[in-house]
């Protein structure tokens, strides 16, 4: 029997999941060239990673590594970016940041060997990272416009999804701090459950907001001391139940007032030094989905 893969959606229950564990690579010498509050304490963040896999399988969510070393590649325990996994297989990604290149090629035979086949592989001037990638729906995927998403990453992308069903809708992202920081449209919101997200309206692009109203999405607003640490990057284990980086406590408390139910992890060296939350620490590789 094969094994199920497909997550085109940010909230069904999460079955399948890929993790990359810190190692040497992550504990740079230099965190000012890949834009990180401090250089990393690598034991600390392998205790911080294996609790915050601990809380997945605590979830019933299987857990898979992608052990291949990947030197000079401080960022690639990020393994949400290099790839997007649809029902029908991956699309290999194209990453933005000059420092990741290398990161696709690593992640597609990992996602290989896993059985899961490859669709589609970006090529050419085409950039896309999936951070910038937001399932509104199994046929409506949002996609960000900013430093590390452009206009050919997704024509490509149409180009990969339209035999899926797949409409791409470009969202611009806002300037903020610059190209060196990442800022994605993940960065700015997470869907919780179909209907429900956390988001940071100051930094949405108006049709983007009005896009969800129209959809029937309500936020909640994280603060902006909260966005600063995170609170936006929040990782839906299932509809209305998530997981999200400690130290965020009005947006956890907005999100249990919603019915959600939400746990937390420590993420001091894996989070808050290097700019990566919960979804950007997973490539789910499976998520149940209900037909609606």
């Amino acid at each position: 029997m094969p094994v199920p893969y497909g997550s085109q959606s940010m909230v069904d229950p999460l079955r399948r999941v890929l993790v990359k564990r810190p190692d040497a690579a992550f504990a740079v010498d230099d965190p000012e060239r890949w834009h990180y509050a401090g250089r990393p304490d690598l034991q600390a963040a392998e205790r911080e990673h294996d609790a915050f896999v601990a809380l997945l399988r605590a979830a019933d969510v299987e857990v898979f590594d992608h052990p291949e070393p990947q030197p000079a590649r401080a960022d690639a325990l990020y393994v949400f970016d290099p790839a997007l996994v649809t029902e029908r297989g991956a699309v290999i990604l194209a990453m933005g940041k000059e420092l990741r290149r290398g990161e696709e090629a690593a992640l597609a035979r990992r996602l290989s060997a896993l059985g899961v086949p490859i669709l589609y592989t970006l090529h050419g001037d085409a950039r896309a990272e999936g951070g910038d990638l937001l399932w509104l729906d199994r046929h409506t995927l949002a996609a960000g416009l900013g430093f590390r998403t452009n206009a050919a990453g997704v024509a490509q992308l149409r180009e990969a999804l339209a035999p899926l069903g797949v409409s791409v809708l470009p969202v611009e992202l806002p300037y903020h701090t610059g190209p060196a920081a990442c800022l994605h449209l993940l960065s700015l919101i997470s869907l919780v459950d179909h209907d429900l997200a956390v988001a940071y309206p100051p930094l949405l692009a108006v049709p983007f907001w009005q896009l969800l109203a129209e959809r029937g999405i309500r936020l909640i607003e994280v603060p902006a001391e909260e966005f600063a640490t995170q609170g936006t990057n929040v990782l839906a284990l299932a509809p209305r139940r998530c997981l999200m980086l400690e130290g965020n406590p009005v947006t956890r408390a907005r999100l249990e007032a919603a019915g959600c139910a939400v746990a937390t992890y420590r993420g001091e060296e894996i989070s808050w030094k290097a700019e990566g939350g919960p979804t950007c620490l997973t490539r789910p590789l499976w998520r149940e989905t209900a037909i609606r």
